[in-house]
């Protein structure tokens, strides 16, 4: 019973499917990288996040990647451009999806201040598409080469890429089920305070029950978007909301690519041959256009479900599976402490404000010097820093190597770190009297960090009151 079963389960991700779809997605997704490294460039950001720094913080494991000195960062986001468009068109595919993999990925570890839950996305999106045959149809590949095009592509194929998104959004809602989003509705009552101002719906914005209202909407969303998306009969509506709660988001917070790629996301939960649906629709013909049944029949006879392939994308579901759940293995709160934090799909969940100072001593002297972050931070890395611990031991320890540097023997840095979560009193996150320089940089429990401050945080209402403007979001 079992091997039939299993034979079923094959038959299914085996199953052909139109590639239309996929090939949408596909020019989505390349035209909106594309046109996002254009705007980079355009805005003067290369120069501002990767010119300008003299410090950057590092990733766990990727200690190694180094930053290229200009015209190189600049030549790195044009080469983007020109990937993601190729991509988009799906010209030169396999080489072009690649490089584009490697670029962004290699650009987004160099500093860990421009780390971005959609850029994380970008890149396990961009790594799945290295593996499928997205150029097989409706590219210029295959215009190019007509013995290579492809109607169809396995079903499991669409499957992961679905996957893929549905896991942002469980993640997403699930991290939102707690007090702070739901009961106090912070951090949303800090944000529109500061959106007061917004042309048409500003007096909106600041009505009391507001950030409730989107704090419930926000959850309500992310936790029952997908199972509406994959149920045929509610899947219009189900899109229909994704694509305004998004539009919302794009218009009240800038986050850039962010809601663009979430909405073309959803676009793979419809019938794997919506496009060509739609196309006859427009113009005004009932007929369906069409990949031939001798085509359909070819699919499904040439797939073979290697037992290596299999092998491997069951590892990467299962990982993407875990690797949110890590956080669980801190004690204390995530949202506070930050490990696990990355990676783990908290999207929007914490406003953190920090002041950070940090105090060198000689242990063979009675003196102290204070030093501040922005004598090696651009402004914004120090607002990124100021609310992260493993940061903030960074800093300390390139301030201890400078000073060592210029001559400095036996230095101890500590730091006074006042930090407040989601609108609440500003509390020591870090413990003063621990020497940071000395410290590793690690994944285990850094019992350094202070226990999160008791208590909950300024209800949205007296939050809205109290703040004239929030910390600047990240609008890239």
């Amino acid at each position: 019973r079992q091997r039939l079963m299993l034979k079923r389960l094959q038959e299914q991700l085996l199953e052909p499917r139109d590639a239309a779809s996929l090939a949408v997605f596909r020019f989505f997704f390349g035209a909106i990288l594309s046109l996002s490294a254009v705007r980079f460039l355009w805005n003067g950001w290369v120069e501002r996040f990767y010119v300008r720094p003299t410090f950057f913080f590092k990733y766990w494991g990727f200690e190694w990647v180094e930053v290229l000195p200009e015209p190189w960062m600049t030549v790195a986001f044009v080469a983007m451009a020109v990937l993601a468009a190729f991509v988009a068109v799906g010209f030169l595919y396999r080489v072009s999806i690649v490089a584009l993999f490697l670029v962004f990925t290699y650009v987004e570890l160099i500093d860990v201040t421009n780390y971005l839950n959609h850029y994380y996305l970008v890149s396990l999106l961009a790594f799945l598409m290295c593996f499928l045959p997205l150029h097989r149809a409706y590219s210029v590949d295959a215009w190019l080469r007509p013995d290579r095009f492809a109607p169809v592509v396995p079903a499991w194929m669409l499957y992961l890429m679905r996957f893929q998104i549905g896991v942002v959004y469980f993640y997403a809602g699930i991290a939102k089920l707690q007090p702070d989003w739901l009961l106090h509705a912070q951090p949303l009552g800090i944000w529109l305070a500061a959106r007061s101002e917004t042309p048409l719906i500003g007096a909106l914005l600041t009505l009391p029950a507001m950030p409730y209202i989107m704090s419930w909407a926000g959850f309500l969303n992310d936790t029952l978007v997908v199972p509406f998306l994959l149920w045929k009969k509610t899947r219009p509506y189900a899109f229909a909301t994704v694509a305004f709660f998004h539009f919302c988001t794009h218009l009240l917070f800038v986050i850039g690519v962010f809601p663009f790629l979430m909405v073309s996301g959803a676009t793979l939960f419809f019938d794997a041959d919506w496009p060509r649906k739609l196309l006859a629709r427009v113009r005004g013909t009932t007929k369906r256009a069409t990949s031939a049944a001798a085509s359909v029949r070819e699919g499904a006879a040439t797939s073979r479900w290697s037992p290596v392939a299999a092998t491997l994308v069951v590892a990467y579901c299962v990982l993407q599976v875990a690797t949110p759940l890590r956080a669980h293995l801190y004690p204390g709160d995530v949202l506070w402490h930050e490990q696990g934090m990355r990676y783990s799909w908290r999207v929007m969940v914490r406003e953190k404000n920090g002041s950070i100072r940090y105090r060198l001593r000689w242990r063979d002297a009675d003196r102290e010097v204070q030093v501040l972050p922005s004598q090696y931070l651009t402004s914004h890395q120090e607002r990124e820093m100021s609310g992260q611990p493993d940061m903030i031991l960074q800093l300390a320890q390139r301030i201890a190597d400078d000073f060592e540097a210029r001559g400095h023997e036996n230095v101890e840095v500590r730091v006074d770190a006042l930090v407040s979560l989601n609108g609440r009193r500003a509390a020591p996150m870090i413990d003063p009297e621990v020497d940071l320089a000395h410290e590793p940089d690690t994944v285990a429990v850094m019992p350094w960090i202070a226990p999160s401050p008791p208590g909950d945080p300024l209800p949205a209402v007296q939050s809205g009151r109290a703040v004239v403007a929030a910390s600047e979001r990240n609008t890239r």
